[in-house]
């Protein structure tokens, strides 16, 4: 009789050696409640990574999955394979829902788990005329881009940081973002005021992992507490749109998620809340993969067990990219929170038996429901959809509504050499424009495509 493995085998895909970054074979399995990936590389051997710890919510991953939305044109030509091409090249399968402009790679930080390895003394600022290039880049790809966000280093540095605010705002560019991590808003009011001038379709990306200091030393070199409550006082005197954006890393903060998120509804400037887990690249300090490293499912889980308003029909894949990213949205009205999520009923949105989002025929709600589960709209721009489910809130007065009633908690993990998945990340649709104007997945821009990995990406190459 022959043997049994004590496990399911599911899938196959294409994965990355967690040591040496080349393609190998991997099988997605369930075993014992949880999904892995195994693979195993000639050089480095065998390799089990933890994916997720829910497998009816992986396999329901598969059938969040719309139609590829691609750029206007490609920036480079399939030659390598995936992930090897990147820029983006005609292979790739999803536009740039968010784009990202690094306008320097100065910091005022030395945070251990820095993704691109800045500090003060690390690459050099941007010219305001080399940004608007990047710009271009954006929207030659994108035509009129739905989210750019100013990124770095830490972007408010830059000594022409407004000028290039005002070029970005003369772009076709639906949404602005500034992803900061606080500093120069704490410390400057005057700062903060002249940010709020531009709204609307403005909003500032602040970086909020913890509330204890320990968590905030291992994570970013420093206590920060004081810094966040004064940005966040400055953020609220103007009620200037904001994002709280939560690092985490299993065993240090992951037990504060229900905390900030009931914080985060008692902000005045707060429109939501975006958890990533920790990417492993860039610069790393005491991070054990095999015990730090967190999937989207145990966030989701932590979300529903630490937080007592949204039920597991409200954090649902995100269609444009469903294995990466995971969204919720609510109402704020008065001191009361209405998760709407759960308002839309998966069997009218979904067609299974098609692996395909599948909306009703009314063309009206199609487009609505497009609008809510994509991160390619500003929460702005779903306002009009939500009128459209306040017929399930009567109390409330649709009219009266603005962008402050709304809230958005947001699942985003960026894979890396240990979870890549090559059929995942063709769906990325979170791209970094590069100095040599191409548009690169957040992924692959920190496994392979910055200056420091220039060597290691040539030598994959010359292999194959």
């Amino acid at each position: 009789m022959p043997a049994t493995k004590d496990y399911i085998y599911y899938d196959h895909t294409i994965s990355l050696c967690t040591t040496c970054h080349k393609q190998i074979s991997a099988k997605i399995i369930f075993e014992q409640g949880n999904v892995y990936m195994t693979k195993t590389c000639r050089e480095h051997g065998f390799q089990k990574v933890l994916i997720a710890t829910d497998i009816e919510y992986y396999k329901q991953i598969r059938n969040y999955n719309k139609a590829s939305e691609y750029p206007l044109k490609p920036h480079t030509e399939t030659k390598w394979g995936c992930p090897y091409d990147c820029g983006i090249c005609p292979d790739h399968e999803q536009h740039s829902c968010l784009s990202l402009v690094e306008i320097t790679d100065r910091c005022n930080l030395t945070c251990p788990t820095c993704y691109a390895g800045s500090s003060p003394t690390h690459g050099r600022h941007r010219t305001p005329e080399e940004v608007e290039v990047m710009l271009d880049t954006i929207v030659r790809s994108e035509g009129e881009p739905d989210v750019v966000q100013i990124s770095g280093g830490e972007p408010t540095i830059h000594p022409q940081f407004f000028e290039i605010l005002d070029i970005a705002k003369r772009k076709p560019i639906k949404h602005l973002m500034v992803n900061t991590n606080g500093m120069k808003i704490a410390a400057d009011e005057a700062f903060t005021e002249r940010l709020a001038s531009y709204m609307p379709d403005f909003e500032v990306y602040l970086q909020f992992d913890s509330f204890k200091p320990e968590a905030l030393k291992k994570l970013r070199g420093k206590d920060l507490s004081e810094v966040r409550m004064k940005a966040l006082s400055n953020l609220n005197k103007y009620n200037l749109s904001t994002t709280l954006v939560v690092t985490l890393e299993k065993g240090l903060n992951d037990d504060e998620i229900g905390q900030i998120i009931d914080f985060a509804l008692k902000q005045k400037c707060v429109r939501g809340v975006t958890f990533q887990p920790t990417q492993v690249s860039g610069r790393l300090i005491d991070f054990d993969p095999a015990v730090n490293r967190m999937t989207s499912t145990e966030i989701r889980q932590q979300i529903l067990a630490q937080c007592d308003i949204f039920k597991p029909n409200d954090l649902i894949p995100v269609p444009c990219n469903p294995d990466a990213l995971t969204m919720a949205y609510a109402l704020k009205y008065g001191d009361t929170v209405y998760p709407l999520t759960h308002m839309i009923d998966p069997d009218i949105l979904l067609n299974a038996s098609r692996n395909t989002i599948v909306y009703e025929q009314d063309q009206q709600l199609r487009e609505h429901m497009l609008q809510v589960f994509t991160t390619g709209r500003s929460t702005d721009s779903v306002r009009e959809t939500l009128h459209h489910l306040m017929c399930c809130l009567p109390e409330i007065s649709a009219p009266g509504l603005s962008y402050d009633n709304l809230f958005r908690i947001i699942i985003m993990n960026f894979m890396d050499a240990y979870d890549f998945d090559v059929r995942a990340i063709k769906k990325s649709c979170v791209h970094i424009v590069s100095d040599d104007g191409r548009m690169i997945p957040f992924e692959t821009m920190n496994l392979f495509y910055r200056p420091e990995h220039a060597d290691k990406l040539a030598t994959i190459r010359e292999g194959m």
